[in-house]
C-alpha cells in the first residue's frame, strides 16, 4: 500500500502548501489570505455606501433636511419671472421650479441662461440648499425636438470651474 500513503502525502502537502490550512489541526490562516479577504470586504462596503447614496432623486424638503449636493426633478414654474442680466451680472440666472411634490423654490444657477428652458418639459438640478434658494451646479432640461414631434431633446448646462465660462451642449437623448 505504498501508492495510498504517497498519494495522501501528496494531498497534505498540496493542500498544506495552497491553501494556509493544515489538516493536522493547526488551521492557521496564512497572512496573505487574511490580507486579501480584508482588503475584499472593504472594497464591498464602499461600492455598497457608493451605491445607496448615488443618483437618486429628491426633492427640495430633502435637499434641506440633507444639507449635500443632490439630484431633484421637477418642471419650471413659467408663471413667475426669469431672471437673467448679463449686463448686470452674465453669471447669474434664477427661476422658480416645482419639484416632484409641487414644492415651489427659488434655483439659482452660477452661469448663463440655458438657450430654451422656457421650452422645458423637465428639469434636472444638480445642487444643494443654501437657505431657502436651491443653488444648482447643473442644469439638465427635456424639451420638445424641433424636428420630430415624438422625441425629446435632453440639454446640459453646467457652472464653469475657471473663468466663468459655461459650457451648454446638446446630449443624445429621447
Amino acid at each position: 500500500m505504498p501508492i495510498t500513503c504517497n498519494i495522501r502525502g501528496f494531498i497534505f502537502q498540496f493542500v498544506n502548501l495552497h491553501s494556509g490550512i493544515n489538516p493536522l489541526g493547526d488551521n492557521n490562516m496564512k497572512k496573505s489570505s487574511v490580507i486579501a479577504i480584508i482588503v475584499i470586504a472593504l472594497a464591498i462596503a464602499m461600492i455598497i455606501v457608493m451605491y445607496a447614496d448615488s443618483s437618486t432623486y429628491s426633492t427640495f424638503s430633502e435637499a434641506k433636511e440633507k444639507q449635500s449636493e443632490l439630484y431633484v426633478v421637477g418642471v419650471l414654474n413659467k408663471e413667475k419671472e426669469l431672471h437673467y442680466n448679463p449686463k448686470e451680472d452674465a453669471n447669474h440666472f434664477s427661476f422658480f421650479m416645482y419639484d416632484n411634490d409641487s414644492t415651489e423654490c427659488r434655483v439659482v444657477f452660477r452661469g448663463a441662461k440655458p438657450q430654451d428652458i422656457e421650452r422645458s418639459e423637465q428639469i434636472v438640478l444638480t445642487g444643494k440648499m443654501v437657505g431657502d434658494e436651491f443653488h444648482a451646479s447643473k442644469i439638465l432640461m427635456k424639451c420638445p425636438s424641433k424636428y420630430n414631434q415624438d422625441e425629446m431633446e435632453v440639454i446640459e448646462a453646467s457652472t464653469a470651474q475657471t473663468l466663468g465660462f459655461v459650457d451648454s451642449k446638446p446630449v443624445k437623448g429621447q
